[in-house]
């Protein structure tokens, strides 16, 4: 009698598990579809989302610039490192530049923007919706995901390729500094290696994950903040999850993208 309630109960715990992650996965779907929704139907703001496209683009350059940069110089010498053992230093530029454009610029790109402006969205929603400024506009008859959801998301989508595309460039150039500079490499031979190698589908596929990264980002930050609740510790911790599953989405997709191109 004992062995049949105990299994029961694990059952129904297993039960539960099951029922809040399908109804927690439920809601977040909802949520989201709510927000594409927002996107695309009236009414719009304009200058909302030229501001966020300044904030979440044009601010988070100089961060993006200076990790593309300094990642460019490592893998340069890294690369040097290793391929130096096997008399292979010619591959240096096509491996910098498959590396950049193709990985490390979207990716990091990707996790520099969720700690920037993903936190950023959603400690300013968070601290709306815990002082009840979201009701207000709910009062004022003005619907919060066109106001607040669809310029951020816009921007993100739009944003993050820019901020990969001019990653791509000076990650190359950090690339070149470093092994023309220090390495001591021919720079028109390291530049037509570059460019020889380089192909549309290199850059095209890492543009690809800048749009879904940046779609993560204001997603990630518009949910935890709109859900916030139980004042500044509540938007510290809207805060903190952003960033977090702003990440690991980021690192989840990344490997679900690489995977569909690499079949392609």
């Amino acid at each position: 009698m004992n062995l049949y309630k105990n299994i029961l109960i694990f059952l129904g715990l297993i039960g539960n598990f099951f029922y809040s992650v399908m109804d927690s996965l439920g809601y977040k779907l909802f949520f989201f579809f709510s927000c594409i929704k927002s996107c695309v139907t009236p009414k719009f703001y304009p200058q909302l989302l030229l501001n966020q496209i300044f904030k979440i683009g044009f601010n988070s350059l100089p961060v993006v610039g200076l990790t593309a940069l300094f990642t460019g110089m490592v893998l340069a010498l890294q690369s040097y490192t290793g391929f130096s053992r096997f008399s292979a230093e010619s591959a240096i530029p096509n491996v910098v530049v498959l590396s950049i454009t193709r990985e490390l610029s979207p990716v990091l790109a990707g996790l520099m923007v969720a700690g920037r402006s993903g936190a950023a969205i959603a400690a300013e929603i968070g601290t709306m919706k815990v002082t009840e400024q979201i009701d207000a506009l709910k009062t004022l008859s003005t619907n919060p995901y066109n106001y607040l959801i669809a310029p951020r998301l816009i921007a993100s989508v739009l944003s993050l390729p820019f901020l990969v595309f001019m990653g791509d460039i000076i990650g190359v150039f950090g690339g070149y500094s470093i092994c023309v500079h220090v390495l001591n490499f021919n720079p028109n031979v390291y530049l037509v290696n570059t460019f020889n190698f380089l192909q549309f589908m290199d850059v095209f596929s890492g543009l690809v994950k800048a749009s879904v990264f940046g779609l993560i980002i204001s997603f990630m930050g518009c949910y935890h903040g709109f859900h916030a609740s139980g004042g500044a510790q509540g938007v510290g911790l809207a805060t903190t999850y952003s960033v977090v599953s702003s990440s690991i989405l980021i690192l989840f997709f990344n490997y679900l993208i690489t995977s569909i191109f690499f079949s392609l």
